[in-house]
């Protein structure tokens, strides 16, 4: 049985690439720079990965044209556009502070202090609305059964949960809702 010699694959030889990345390295890099909207650190990997490419295709070289530039900023920009497709693809990447400053949903101390803020806050509040409150939102009557058990207009009752809301909204700033104002 004959053994089949494996051939590496041709590359440039690492003079012409080191020519090469003088020649036209500065001027890539400009172009790379713009195409991932200043960032050097990105534009420096593209670069690399261009002259890995040049080192690669040996034959690229003896292309017909004049200047090897072409060659290089067709291929910069097409592994640019590559890398932020792939970027883009992926969900986006938050850094240790966002995760640092969100509660563990499993933290039943979480629950515990925002239980005790809003008996504090309710606690606040006056008894008219307090049992308002109480009835809309504790017990799950309507409107109509809240003014029947508490002997006003059902507009009272409107009335009254809408500024006792205000007020609770107020007591627990941290607890508003992103985009509504508690005034």
């Amino acid at each position: 049985m004959a053994t089949a010699t494996l051939n590496p694959p041709a590359t440039a030889d690492e003079d012409a690439i080191a020519e090469l990345q003088r020649d036209h390295g500065p001027a890539l890099l400009s172009f790379l720079q713009q195409l991932t909207y200043g960032d050097q650190q990105r534009a420096e990997d593209l670069l690399q990965e261009t002259l890995v490419r040049a080192w690669q295709h040996p034959e690229a070289f003896d292309a017909p044209y004049e200047s090897m530039r072409p060659w290089l900023f067709t291929v910069g920009r097409r592994l640019a556009i590559d890398a932020r497709r792939s970027r883009l693809a992926r969900p986006a990447e938050i850094g240790d502070g966002v995760l640092a400053t969100t509660p563990d949903p499993a933290d039943v101390t979480e629950t515990a202090v925002a239980q005790l803020d809003v008996r504090a806050a309710f606690g606040a509040l006056s008894a008219d609305h307090r049992a308002v409150l109480d009835r809309l939102y504790f017990q799950g009557l309507s409107v109509s059964e809240t003014a029947l058990v508490l002997g006003i207009p059902p507009g009272t009752v409107k009335s009254r949960s809408h500024y006792a809301l205000r007020a609770l909204a107020r007591e627990l700033p941290g607890y508003a809702r992103p985009g509504r104002s508690a005034a």
